[in-house]
């Protein structure tokens, strides 16, 4: 499986339609968990989190009801002023080259998001954080690639 322009398009779809989107929930698939789906043809996203100012959580994407990618994460909440709002905006500006999390810079009044990825769709680890007015008040690791 690669990374073709169809597949990444749907895949910034997804995540635009999702969360970052602040899309609707569909019933949890654990206990407490929050699930958004997104499908289109023979794709669909998954996105299933669980906590809130800490949470870990797993995207996926089928093509053809066959799992091939996946990313999971872990983050939280470091400090004062966080936005969730701010990060779903910085989100939605999730890169073509890079479709995982947000850009690496996205900045709105005193809130920046800054992301690092090494790697690409196959095999990558990354950080995402977000500072107030200079000073850190979240963090978000994750990594992922190909299922084969």
């Amino acid at each position: 499986m690669t990374f073709d322009k169809r597949t990444v398009e749907f895949l910034i779809k997804a995540k635009q339609a999702t969360y970052a989107g602040k899309g609707a929930e569909t019933a949890s698939s654990r206990v407490k968990s929050h699930d958004l789906v997104y499908r289109e043809d023979e794709y669909m996203y998954y996105d299933t989190y669980l906590g809130g100012d800490k949470f870990a959580g797993e995207e996926a994407l089928w093509i053809s009801d066959v799992p091939c990618w996946s990313m999971n994460y872990l983050g939280r909440v470091t400090g004062e002023n966080f936005s969730g709002d701010f990060l779903k905006e910085a989100l939605l500006h999730v890169p073509a080259d890079k479709p995982f999390r947000g850009p690496e810079e996205y900045s709105n009044g005193d809130y920046t998001y800054k992301c690092s990825i090494d790697g690409d769709y196959e095999w990558f680890i990354g950080k995402e954080i977000i500072t107030f007015r200079g000073e850190q008040i979240y963090e978000c690791c994750f990594h992922g690639g190909l299922i084969k």
